[in-house]
């Protein structure tokens, strides 16, 4: 089993954990606290996740990577709030939400891959 920090799925949560930071950080006042800081908890909790799905096998881990997932819909849903708001430069908010889309691609695949059935013998 490889290391969770060796896993392409937690280099790319780690990059956008670091955008995620980024945007809080530029973020006006008003907005931090209400939307910033929920972008980057469920950004930080996909980090979390992924290790625990890289440490665990079946059930345990398809649950964590829905969870990924979950989190992953939830933190694209506040980035959308957040460009609405103007509260997000766009170019930030670009990277993010490819960021998320790989995630969200390379969990899907690793929840496939999971849940599918062992090969007859």
């Amino acid at each position: 089993m490889a290391m969770h920090t060796q896993l392409p799925i937690h280099k790319t949560g780690s990059d956008l954990l670091g955008i995620a930071t980024v945007i809080l950080v530029k973020m006006n006042r008003d907005y931090k606290r209400t939307v910033g800081e929920k972008i980057v908890a469920n950004c930080a909790d996909m980090l979390n996740l992924m290790a625990l799905a890289n440490a665990t096998r079946g059930r345990q881990r398809a649950d964590h990577l829905r969870g990924i997932l979950a989190h992953q819909r939830a933190a694209t849903m506040w980035l959308r709030v957040a460009l609405d708001l103007k509260a997000v430069a766009p170019s930030h908010w670009g990277k993010a939400i490819q960021m998320l889309e790989s995630v969200s691609k390379q969990a899907t695949g690793w929840l496939a891959k999971t849940t599918a059935p062992a090969p007859a013998a």
